[in-house]
């Protein structure tokens, strides 16, 4: 699969989470670093995923530590949570 390829599904899957919260955390988090991930980040996120939408926002609340094979720059970004768009 090509990275364009490869950055559509997870766009697609990191928007379509099953509630509004879960999208706009993961979902906000994907378009605000997406574009600068590596082949790796892009399958660690693939890999995310697959977890549940409530323990990742939980990581990125800081109310659950993330598994060690997420623990790095990637879970650091998800805790800042500087990408979440709210209406004001």
């Amino acid at each position: 699969m090509s990275p364009g390829d490869e950055l559509k599904a997870l766009k697609w899957r990191a928007h379509h989470r099953g509630t509004r919260e879960a999208d706009l955390l993961i979902g906000g988090f994907f378009d605000a670093h997406c574009a600068s991930w590596s082949g790796a980040e892009r399958a660690m996120f693939d890999e995310m995923l697959d977890e549940q939408d409530v323990d990742i926002m939980a990581w990125a609340i800081g109310t659950a530590e993330p598994p060690p094979r997420f623990e790095g720059p990637m879970i650091e970004a998800l805790k800042r949570l500087d990408y979440i768009r709210v209406k004001r």
